[in-house]
């Protein structure tokens, strides 16, 4: 192994990945309440407390939302803000700040005289050049006279959306699954942080997984795929770390936001805690990346196969820019959208829920109708999309 291998060098590898896809670096210390000059344009953060980039968020809300007052961008910043402590319990703060960044924000303002309701976009999810993505490493988080200090968080809007947690390879004791153990820390120690988190990356820098907010460590996955790059899914094989497979692979801006958009759910189910009673328990589900670049092509191939202009729908990549073959090979409006041959266990459930959603949105809320051979199956797949009525705007019959 390289002896100049350690979670310094690592860290500045992930760094120089996220730079070369357009984030802006910034160090965390620069921009520390306890420096005296502003650095990078970017306004120095008045507590360790904070965890958002206020100045960040304003400045991007108002360029999204050009139509809303600035007294009704403050009030939705206040609720984005007092979100961590919206709830009792980090997950139901982390459900409520997903539907708002994916909905939106409702707010109320006066124009004309009279009282108008509008929303307030956090992301423009259509055009990205609107929004500001921001890498920043040795970001110092101070709760509940806790300081603790994560490797690498991503911010889009001054919104940390994501957390990444670093070890050394050439060290013995610090793996994968202690990564995994020091963002359980972090969970329990500065949750303000993870109300408003969407993905965890953790990585020894040999090995890299995702995963979400309420995901065991056997729930986190490798992301195996970038464009036309694909790891060898038997053997394992790749000339690529995995960390530089997974950041190219899902941190491009637009497939980042994609992500974000149309493949998390969450789901509800009932479970028993540790007296026996029955309790309500909430699971955030991410995509693995079969789902992810499976699903695009499905919804590539339903856009040419109803014959509809695809300059009228608002995708950004075509599909070799997600590593996938080209749908024009297939004539326009044939009416046969193809076929995704799912092995066990693989999440077809959630892939259909996953493709439901994207199209409900992009082909103006069609009919979708779910054919099964089984009862037990019918049952499976009517929960799974039950689950999902927050991505699917809609309740399942």
């Amino acid at each position: 192994m390289n002896a100049n291998l350690n979670e310094s060098s690592i860290e500045q590898f992930a760094l120089d990945l996220f730079q070369s896809l357009g984030w802006e670096y910034i160090f965390g210390p620069d921009i520390a309440p306890d420096v005296e000059k502003i650095n990078f344009g970017v306004a120095k953060r008045k507590s360790f407390e904070d965890v958002l980039l206020l100045d960040i968020l304003e400045k991007n809300l108002k360029l999204i939302n050009p139509q809303i007052p600035d007294d009704a961008i403050h009030d939705a910043i206040k609720t984005i803000s007092h979100l961590p402590n919206h709830f009792p319990n980090l997950m139901s703060n982390n459900e409520a700040f997903h539907r708002l960044l994916t909905e939106g924000i409702p707010v109320t303002y006066r124009k004309n005289g009279e009282e108008k309701g509008d929303i307030v976009k956090i992301i423009d999810f259509e055009n990205r050049e609107n929004n500001e993505f921001h890498a920043i490493n040795q970001f110092t988080v101070i709760e509940n006279h806790i300081n603790k200090r994560p490797d690498i968080v991503l911010f889009v809007n001054g919104i940390p959306l994501v957390v990444i947690e670093l070890k050394n390879p050439a060290d013995e004791n610090a793996t994968i699954r202690s990564a995994y153990n020091q963002i359980q820390t972090y969970k329990q120690t500065i949750p303000s942080l993870f109300s408003y988190n969407e993905i965890i990356v953790i990585s020894d820098g040999l090995e890299a997984k995702i995963g979400s907010l309420s995901a065991g460590y056997d729930r986190f996955t490798a992301w195996k795929s970038m464009d036309d790059i694909y790891r060898d899914a038997m053997h394992g094989v790749s000339i690529l770390p995995q960390l530089e497979i997974l950041i190219k692979g899902l941190f491009k801006k637009d497939t980042f936001l994609d992500f974000l958009r149309f493949f998390i759910v969450f789901d509800k189910s009932k479970a028993e805690d540790e007296s026996g009673q029955t309790i309500v328990k909430l699971t955030k589900k991410i995509a693995a990346y079969h789902q992810y670049y499976a699903v695009n092509k499905a919804v590539e191939s339903t856009i040419r196969a109803i014959g509809i202009n695809k300059d009228n729908w608002q995708v950004k990549e075509s599909p070799a820019s997600y590593g996938l073959p080209d749908v024009k090979t297939q004539p326009e409006g044939d009416k046969k959208a193809g076929v995704i041959w799912h092995t066990q266990g693989s999440g077809k459930s959630l892939s259909m829920v996953f493709y439901s959603a994207k199209i409900i949105q992009k082909l103006a809320n069609p009919t979708i109708v779910v054919i099964t051979d089984r009862n037990d199956l019918d049952d499976q797949l009517f929960d799974t999309f039950a689950a999902s009525t927050q991505i699917l705007r809609q309740e399942p019959v």
